[in-house]
């Protein structure tokens, strides 16, 4: 018959499994704080990003704000000419109807 374990045997065998699931949670929170560490440096890098983006987006909309004004002042400029050949053109036909009509020339 083979002989019993130990208490003491046992008891130690199991310190060691607890130790070793210890040492593996420790890894695990040091690997965590490097991760940290990481993740302070990454929102710093955030941080500079997010000025850098809004710096372009400030510079965009002035761009854009001065190419817009150059073609809204293009289109007033078209639709004052526009309209002043408008004003040209039914000139020219009421003329053109008071010629045909003194010509007798309407059908």
């Amino acid at each position: 018959m083979a002989e019993p374990e130990s208490l003491v045997l046992v008891q130690l065998r199991e310190m060691r499994a607890e130790m070793a699931e210890m040492r593996a949670d420790v890894s695990d929170v040091k690997s965590t704080m490097a991760t940290k560490t990481d993740i302070a440096d990454l929102r710093s890098e955030i941080g500079s990003l997010r000025a850098d983006v809004a710096s372009d987006l400030i510079t965009l909309e002035k761009r854009l704000g001065d190419r817009i004004a150059t073609l809204n002042r293009a289109v007033i400029e078209y639709h004052s000419s526009a309209v002043g050949h408008g004003v040209l053109y039914s000139e020219i036909e009421d003329r053109v109807r008071r010629i045909e009509k003194h010509l007798n020339l309407t059908e």
